[in-house]
């Protein structure tokens, strides 16, 4: 870098030009006035400007050659490929005749100009310790390139650790500290490197050692001997959940045959292994293999169990965490370090159980590590260790793929900013903002869940002012309508439904008023989950008992409430480790105890419950029957000296730390604007389920916590956003995402609010238990309620908190129904609805039209719609059916059904 400026400044100074760094060599020149050049800082995508260069040879006394990918490839002027030596000539006068002026986006090289080296740490524990690394280059334009077999190692001081370069590892030698240069061309970064125990070879421990072998080698598989049965008479425990056991099946059963100390290789354990006997599950490593000299040496030395408790595992990561690969066949290592309680680490690369999301769009090789880049896409590297999984995502761009960001999509908050940055690396363009007419029907049926009627869309289509999109924002957010769908949506979540014997009707409308009064005084978020929590007292003075009542068992209270407010569904570690995630049996129990005292009794009124803390009673754990203290998921044991557990439980789940909470709560939210989460679906929160845009969920979750858990404010976020406003139709059609957000997704209207447009666009009226004619459907505040229409479109009944009992997913019996059923056919006779009011004579067909697709699309008609159905009207011997023909016609089209 240094180079290249001292270069072009005396190349600069030779032409009589005065010239300013301001910004990264690697960006652009532009001129900043007679005579001046401003160098670096331009956007790339900012073609207005010009580069005003000629090419010119021999004008560099010393011509550099410059590592760079991409091609140069606008018509005036056509680069070479990577490494060619440029030789760049600047003219003194702007307005020469003949001279090149170039697109920015078109001419922007891509330079290698930063190289991070992973892990930026090196420790080395004993004389068996290792350390793979990753030296990982990266571009301006997001693309990494893994450096690691071209780099050269020096160390501060020789001796204490040496550099494998056919391996890529670190390996101990003497005790000691240093540093070690690690380098690339120009480009170094230097690392510690500790040595510790260089002369101690300790004794493989069962369980951090020989548990990951049989882990890695697929034996304690739920497809093999972890399954619940076993196989052919041996069983383990799924994933090496209760090492104990497993070392008493391995030891003992049996009369120990699968062991033989006095010549180890002979043991079963290795002979089944090495596909030397017969084994129904074939060979699963060789015998020059790591993983076979790690249990032979163990049988060798006695097959001994742990004398004390080993270094707990605490964590384990994934280096690189995320990559941008360019081209096919491109190739990244990646490493995985594991961490104990006693301060040390350890390369588990060759024990991690890795995987791709995605063999198509990146193929692993786990024998190396590493990663190759196959067709364009996104996907995700998955490795477990132990009880931990972690994931690094790669992105995969074909080879030299260049995008000019188009010029109408501008930032409008932070949600669009980490939007276009992911986009920007993918090279996938944003749609076209959507016109006022899809945006008018999108947000009010998004913010309050009805359709707008047709003198608001009138208004807002006839108004010219250009904040006219913020403005409605904010006046549909202070409707009713909008408390009325997030009580319904949260009564989803909190089973408001009534119950035989167990809720009463009073004690549900109880519930769902209080959700209802919650959304309508605007009350944090957080402190609505707090009192649900810690809800004590009947059922109809305190309503948010209802949750509790709903729900009695322990167990299963602790699953709803780690699914609803934390995303995170526990319920796979009842009976063995979670196979997907970090929780154990013991952090499922442990959580469980939280709910252990809470308590249920009649009151006078025999149809009311009282919830209370009996202030007794503990959870056992499956496993060995232990009681279990409560214990937050992934944290502390906490006081709970005179205090309700479920209190305790509800302060840590909505504390500003536990980013869970906020990023729950607002995935759910952002959920309802795109129809899909950023963590999808969003109550399924684990590692192995990454969210889309990481950054941007804890962007939005920092948002909720700044203001006061206040719904409306992120809300607002949302809709005033550019992504919020994008249209259906991508930019590229040739691009098939649906992931990143780069267009807005069509969505079909769910239940309660498809019955209601209906009713809107028809005026007519429904009846529903409980309500008088004319309620919305999304008044109805029993889950067992409803009618035929709710129930066929997917309304939930609210038997489970899974957000996925809701359906969306369009059936034959939906459209069976919206052609012949009563539902259409009811609300198109209603008397004094909007047929019979169009049918009039007075009532021009031209007219009729309009107010109808305004009322359903809330458009006006194109002009071919106008010239199609105005004639059919027009001619009509009886113009009230042919009205009925056009609206059922309006009411079973694919724009009216799905919200876009």
């Amino acid at each position: 870098m240094t180079a290249f400026k001292e270069e072009l400044a005396e190349l600069l100074e030779k032409h009589g030009l005065t010239y300013t760094w301001n910004g990264a060599w690697k960006d652009l020149f532009r001129p900043s006035g007679a005579g001046e050049m401003v160098v670096g800082s331009t956007r790339p995508s900012d073609k207005s400007l010009g580069y005003y260069l000629s090419s010119l040879s021999g004008l560099f006394a010393k011509p550099r050659q410059y590592p760079r990918t991409g091609y140069f490839q606008d018509g005036a002027v056509a680069g070479e490929k990577t490494g060619e030596i440029m030789r760049i000539g600047i003219k003194t006068c702007f307005g020469v005749v003949g001279m090149a002026v170039l697109s920015l986006s078109a001419l922007m090289p891509a330079w290698a100009d930063t190289l991070a080296v992973y892990p930026p740490a090196i420790q080395l524990d004993d004389q068996r310790d290792t350390q793979r690394v990753a030296a990982v280059a990266s571009r301006d334009d997001g693309v990494t390139i893994d450096r690691t077999p071209e780099v050269t190692v020096t160390f501060a001081a020789e001796g204490i650790a040496a550099w494998n370069a056919g391996t890529g590892q670190f390996t101990p030698i003497a005790d000691g500290e240093t540093t070690a240069t690690i380098t690339h061309g120009d480009l170094s970064v230097t690392v510690p490197v500790k040595v510790a125990n260089a002369g101690n070879n300790p004794s493989p421990s069962f369980r951090n050692d020989i548990e990951p072998v049989l882990m890695k080698a697929g034996c304690n598989s739920g497809a093999c001997h972890g399954s619940a049965q076993g196989k052919n008479g041996f069983r383990v425990s799924l994933f090496g959940f209760d090492p104990s056991i497993d070392y008493i099946n391995l030891t003992r059963d049996n009369r120990a045959r699968r062991l033989n100390t006095g010549s180890p290789d002979e043991s079963l354990m290795l002979t089944k292994a090495t596909g030397a006997v017969d084994h129904e599950g074939g060979a699963r490593f060789t015998h020059d293999s790591p993983l076979y000299a790690t249990i032979q040496r163990w049988i060798a030395e006695g097959a001994k169990d742990d004398a004390t408790a080993p270094p707990e595992l605490t964590g384990v990561e994934i280096l690189p965490k995320s990559c941008v690969l360019e081209g096919q066949g491109a190739a990244q290592r990646f490493v995985v370090r594991a961490t104990y309680a006693d301060g040390s680490d350890r390369d588990v690369t060759s024990l991690a159980v890795t995987s791709t999301s995605d063999e198509l769009t990146v193929g692993f090789d786990q024998a190396t590590g590493t990663a190759t880049a196959g067709e364009r896409g996104e996907a995700y590297i998955m490795a477990r260790f132990g009880t931990f999984a972690v994931v690094s995502q790669v992105l995969v761009l074909p080879q030299g793929l260049t995008m000019a960001w188009p010029e109408d999509a501008a930032s409008a908050n932070y949600i669009d900013n980490l939007i276009f940055d992911k986009l920007k690396k993918l090279r996938i363009p944003p749609a076209s903002r959507c016109a006022d007419e899809v945006f008018v029907r999108r947000v009010y049926i998004d913010v309050l869940g009805v359709l707008p009627t047709v003198d608001e869309t009138q208004a807002f289509l006839s108004d010219q002012a250009p904040d006219k999109r913020e403005k409605l924002v904010d006046a549909l957010l202070q409707r009713p309508e909008f408390t009325e769908l997030w009580a319904m949506k949260w009564a989803d979540l909190l089973r408001v439904q009534s119950s035989a014997n167990v809720i009463d009707q009073k004690a549900l409308h109880r519930y769902n008023d209080w959700l209802r009064q919650s959304f309508t005084q605007n009350k944090p978020l957080d402190q609505l989950v707090r009192e649900l929590l810690s809800a004590q007292g009947g059922n109809f003075s305190s309503p948010a008992t209802n949750f509790f009542v709903a729900e009695t068992d322990p167990k299963q209270m602790a699953e709803n409430v780690a699914q609803v407010f934390l995303g995170i569904q526990l319920k796979c570690a009842q009976c063995h480790n979670h196979p997907f995630e970090r929780w154990t049996m013991d952090d499922y129990y442990s959580f469980s105890a939280f709910f252990a005292q809470v308590g249920q009794k009649a009151s006078t009124d025999p149809r009311e419950r009282i919830t209370y803390d009996r202030q007794s009673g503990e959870v056992n754990n499956l496993k060995n029957n232990q009681v279990m203290a409560p214990k937050f998921l992934g944290g502390a044991t906490p006081d709970l000296a005179g205090r309700d557990r479920r209190a305790v439980l509800a302060d840590w789940i909505t504390a500003p730390d536990n980013a869970w909470f906020a990023q729950c709560i607002s995935n759910r939210v952002w959920s309802q604007f795109f129809g899909k989460g950023i963590t999808d679906p969003p109550d399924d929160v684990r590692v192995t389920n990454p969210p889309s845009h990481p950054e941007l969920q804890n962007a939005l979750a920092q948002r909720l916590r700044e203001c006061g858990y206040d719904l409306r404010q992120l809300v607002r976020d949302i809709c005033t956003s550019y992504t919020y406003q994008m249209a259906t139709q991508p930019r590229d059609p040739a691009i098939k995402d649906e992931r990143n957000f780069s267009h807005a997704l069509v969505r079909r209207l769910p239940a309660e609010q498809l019955l209601d447009a209906i009713s809107t666009v028809t005026v007519s009226k429904v009846k529903f238990p409980s309500l008088p004619l004319g309620a919305r459907a999304a008044e109805v505040a029993d889950g067992n309620s409803g009618n035929y229409f709710l129930g066929l479109f997917g309304r939930p009944a609210r038997t489970t908190v899974c957000a996925c009992e809701r359906r969306s997913e369009p059936t034959l019996a939906q459209a069976l129904h919206l052609i012949n059923g009563d539902t259409v056919t009811a609300a198109l006779k209603a008397p004094g609805g909007r047929l019979e009011k169009l049918a009039a004579p007075e009532v021009p067909p031209a007219d009729a039209i309009r107010e109808l697709w305004l009322a359903a699309y809330s458009r006006p008609p194109t002009p071919e719609e106008q010239a199609q159905v105005e004639p059919y009207l027009a001619g009509a011997a009886d113009k009230r059916l042919a009205l009925e023909d056009a609206f059922w016609s309006v009411l079973n089209s694919k724009e009216f059904v799905f919200n876009h």
